[in-house]
């Protein structure tokens, strides 16, 4: 039955690369396993593929925009499995630079996240995404921005304490 909440071990490594515009070009054993995908199916495919419909379009806004500036993120994300499955992840994502220094791919490494950053991840996810549905994307940044300066906090001293 499709929804279903699927888990990897503590140990395990979801890992995956793409082109600059976020097409799949690499997927490790757990990652193509995870998705529910054939690694046919995944390669040259947007990553966005695995997007699930619970997701923020906020984080991926913050995700986008900081590794196109060459720098890395950490982010908790919810992907959606080829049947309807989903997972969660804590994902290090970082952009890969060539011998002129210049951003060639990008490279995620992901682990299990830990039910307690999940307990705190999810109600805010809904609460963006509230936000999102109701006021677009920029509402949905705005409550991102001050819900961490309410706590005194950036992004990466947030998503890091949990």
């Amino acid at each position: 039955m499709p929804n279903q909440e699927l888990a990897f071990g503590d140990e395990e490594f979801i890992v995956s690369k793409t082109d600059l515009n976020g097409k799949i070009t690499y997927g490790n054993y757990l990652f193509i396993k995870m998705s529910g995908y054939t690694e046919l199916e995944l390669i040259d495919q947007p990553h966005k593929i695995l997007r699930h419909e619970d997701m923020p379009a906020i984080i991926f806004k913050l995700l986008w925009s900081r590794i196109k500036a060459g720098k890395e993120i950490f982010a908790y994300v919810k992907n959606k499995t080829k049947n309807g499955d989903y997972y969660w992840v804590f994902a290090h994502v970082t952009p890969s630079f060539n011998a002129n220094r210049q951003i060639c791919s990008y490279h995620s490494v992901r682990r299990k996240p830990t039910q307690k950053a999940l307990s705190v991840i999810t109600p805010l996810y809904a609460t963006l995404l509230q936000r999102e549905k109701s006021g677009g994307v920029s509402a949905s940044e705005a409550a991102l921005n001050q819900i961490l300066k309410d706590k005194g906090q950036s992004y990466d001293e947030f998503i890091l304490s949990l």
